[in-house]
């Protein structure tokens, strides 16, 4: 019996040893080493969306430069915050990331009760990728031909004038609430579960305006289903060259709050790691296929590496607690 405990204790203690000696040698793994197997990228959103689509494109190029496999992973619900949770408690070695968007800095903001997360201090930031703009849409038989229409009935009947969203705290809400704040005008916020419906209703003219991002907007346009009325984008766009910027039209920060994509890793991750991931992402937006098509959504590639990514993030997060705050923003609770 006693032999058969000693037994037993040295396989446990040989098991115990062993386990101590991978766990220090995976925290001795410098860049060089690194990767030794596939990464994961969690997207918080569905497949076949924007996101994931932006996502899969990089990944791809991604997995090219550093030698291994970026294998994307859905993993929706909560505006983004169950991949965000994920991720927070995930190992820092540089195996599993985050694509981050603007839902990442405005969750804990909106919803301090529910989402604990820090944004910058409980991740390591790896790279900014593009930023995208939105662009100001109504119906096809609206009223209002151009951007001072619209305002003129802002101004001169407060909350008469309705905008639609995906929901409260989205990125179509959020424009309009900047606006508002811009423009010192009072608008009746109709939310709904999602940018399609809200769309469907701007269309009929039963919601006056609406924001929305880029991709797929041109063919609505161009159909005559939707007419532009404003960007949020730094120039002009190609698909809308008679198309104002919000700069042109007044309100010059505007395309400072333009919606981010970038790349996260839990807090913790060895900068060597950091800096090697960021490599893969430069070459990865400097790959001819990548760059066309990402310009080509109407996107515009703004890289910043993991120094640069915190500052910009920390900037980033002050710029929409001050827009939450002064337009008591808050989350519907469910």
């Amino acid at each position: 019996m006693k032999q058969a405990l000693k037994r037993h204790s040295l396989r446990v203690f040989a098991a115990i040893t062993l386990a101590a000696s991978s766990w220090g040698l995976a925290q001795a793994q410098g860049p060089a080493e690194f990767p030794q197997r596939p990464i994961k990228l969690l997207v918080g959103y569905s497949a076949g969306g924007a996101t994931d689509s932006i996502s899969r494109l990089v990944a791809q190029e991604m997995g090219a430069a550093l030698g291994q496999s970026v294998v994307v992973e859905n993993k929706p619900g909560a505006n983004g915050n169950i991949a965000t949770e994920l991720i927070r408690r995930a190992a820092p070695d540089g195996y599993t990331l985050l694509i981050n968007s603007l839902s990442h800095n405005v969750n804990p903001l909106l919803d301090p009760e529910r989402v604990k997360y820090d944004p910058i201090r409980d991740f390591t930031p790896i790279s900014r990728l593009v930023t995208g703009s939105q662009l100001m849409v109504v119906g096809p038989n609206s009223s209002f031909r151009h951007f001072s229409d619209l305002l003129q009935k802002a101004r001169s009947a407060p909350e008469a004038l309705s905008y639609g969203s995906a929901g409260i705290g989205s990125a179509a809400h959020l424009a309009t609430a900047l606006l508002e704040q811009y423009t010192k005008t009072r608008m009746n916020h109709v939310p709904f579960k999602g940018s399609s419906p809200a769309l469907t209703e701007v269309m009929a003219d039963r919601v006056d305006f609406m924001f929305l991002p880029l991709p797929g907007v041109a063919e609505m346009a161009k159909a005559g289903q939707i007419r532009v009325l404003a960007t949020t984008s730094a120039k002009r766009l190609p698909d809308f060259p008679q198309v104002p910027t919000m700069a042109e039209l007044g309100y010059a920060d505007f395309g400072d709050y333009d919606q981010p994509l970038g790349i996260l890793a839990p807090a913790g991750l060895p900068p060597a790691i950091a800096q090697k991931l960021d490599e893969a992402v430069t070459k990865a937006l400097a790959s001819p296929v990548v760059s066309a098509r990402l310009t080509a959504s109407g996107l515009v590639i703004g890289h910043q590496g993991p120094s640069d990514y915190s500052a910009w993030l920390a900037q980033d997060r002050a710029r929409w607690a001050e827009l939450i705050r002064n337009s008591n923003i808050r989350a519907q609770v469910q």
